[in-house]
């Protein structure tokens, strides 16, 4: 196995597969996510989902990098060719033109992501300006009408997302260690330490014990039969799990990083922030009233009235908005380097080729969510705009779909011995014990709570 890039620390793995985790979908799309819910009940849900579906997911899919030490296409290609339980795979229908399926189910699908959430980055980078301009301007001035101007202006949208796409490109370009590591490395500290002293005064705000309530009192009541779908989808979309991130990630791994480890001290930071972001926005947005808790805008409306009413609120926004632009950038590098390195390996073009033709067909596929609010936004389902319905449909829906694929592939393309080569460290007696109960996770729990969360879901859409 000749791998051509590797971490180059243990720590700078963690740094960059937390920022690919911690991006958007902890700080933006979780507080929406949870107001759609009830609060609550679904952030025990999320919590739950995270570790006996997330986890179990991650860990497979740094095995199959660690073990073929490529990307997800041809990770699935390897183990379309796995004599092994071949008869077995077989049997349940699952050929060779399976494993093809789902590697190039999962480079469609980050891309198609990775298109809207350039967008979505793109906002963030708007505000970054907006509070270096505040310092020249007055409060008033830079607050009003900040939202509004840029929702109402798809080309300025499009011309973000493609500043941000140029940004990723070059990073990408310099390779993993010095594009990748290097960058989300320097980031993550800084924008913790802010996430936490941010949270500290937010929960200080008088309506801090009603978000506290609202956030960690569950209320089953409030849950609908889209709920599970709900948590599944962005479980799967804020640990990167079923795109195939991980298995990229995997397979630059350190052959003595011990992988369940990896697994569960990400999945457990993951899931920490999300929290955080919850309990940084909502004692916010309920001091504010006119907001409502499932506004797609939550975290553009909101957080940028309370930063500025701070004392050095201007430093705070500017310092918070450019960490979380650091955050974006990060998440969005992961996806771009997974796309990147399965499409390098599939038709045997140089890093820089592929990275321009990843960037363009990005930048081009941008522009339907970048037009949503200008453009297109006649178009509209139950009240839900274009970008709105592509982050439903394709978070809520696709990815579950794909991680139950990803679930049946990792499960019967590698033999048990092979797993168990890659999962059990016996110097860590725990890694022994935990072996068969992961197995038996990834066979058969995964595949059930994820059918289970679609019937549901298309219960409660008919009914």
């Amino acid at each position: 196995m000749n791998k051509k890039n590797v971490w180059s620390t243990r720590l700078g793995f963690y740094l960059v597969a937390i920022g690919s985790a911690c991006g958007l979908g902890n700080l933006w799309r979780f507080p929406v996510v949870v107001g759609e819910n009830g609060g609550g009940a679904f952030v025990l849900l999320y919590v739950m989902c995270a570790l006996l579906l997330g986890l179990p997911l991650l860990i497979g899919e740094l095995i199959l990098g660690r073990k073929t030490g490529k990307s997800i296409m041809a990770g699935m290609e390897a183990l379309a060719e796995n004599p092994h339980q071949k008869k077995e795979r077989e049997a349940l229908g699952l050929k060779p033109p399976f494993f093809r399926l789902v590697g190039a189910f999962a480079v469609l699908l980050s891309m198609a992501i990775l298109s809207y959430y350039a967008v979505i980055s793109g906002w963030v980078l708007h505000f970054v300006i907006q509070f270096l301009v505040s310092f020249t301007e007055t409060a008033n001035s830079t607050t009003s009408a900040r939202l509004i101007e840029l929702m109402t202006n798809g080309w300025l949208q499009m011309g973000l997302a493609s500043v941000h796409l140029l940004l990723v490109m070059i990073i990408v370009l310099k390779g993993v260690q010095e594009g990748l590591e290097k960058w989300v490395g320097y980031m993550m500290p800084a924008f913790g330490v802010l996430l936490v002293i941010l949270m500290y005064k937010s929960i200080s705000l008088p309506s801090g014990i009603e978000a506290l309530r609202f956030l960690l009192y569950p209320d089953f009541s409030k849950l609908n039969l889209s709920s599970l779908l709900s948590a599944i989808g962005h479980v799967c979309f804020t640990l990167s799990v079923g795109l195939g991130t991980m298995v990229t990630f995997g397979s630059y791994m350190r052959e003595q990083e011990h992988i369940p480890t990896a697994g569960f001290r990400v999945t457990l930071v993951d899931t920490f922030v999300s929290i955080f972001a919850g309990l940084l926005l909502f004692p916010i947005v309920l001091s504010a009233s006119n907001i409502p808790l499932t506004d797609p805008g939550l975290l553009f409306e909101a957080l940028p009235r309370f930063l500025l009413e701070l004392s050095g609120g201007q430093v705070f926004g500017l310092l918070f908005f450019v960490c979380l632009y650091l955050a974006t950038l990060g998440a969005s590098i992961g996806l771009f380097e997974m796309v990147v390195s399965n499409l390098q390996e599939k038709f045997k073009w140089n890093r820089t080729r592929t990275t321009w033709i990843t960037g363009l067909l990005l930048l081009l596929a941008s522009a339907i969510p970048a037009l949503s609010s200008s453009v297109f936004k006649g178009i509209r389902v139950q009240g839900m705009s274009l970008l709105e319905i592509l982050d439903s449909f394709l978070i809520n829906l696709l990815l579950p779909v794909l991680a139950l694929l990803v679930a049946l592939a990792l499960s019967y393309g590698l033999s048990l011995s092979e797993k168990r080569s890659l999962f059990v460290d016996n110097h860590r007696i725990e890694s022994v014990a935990l072996f068969e109960h992961w197995i038996w996770i990834l066979r058969y729990l995964v595949p059930t709570l994820i059918v289970l969360a679609l019937a549901l879901h298309f219960l409660g859409f008919l009914f």
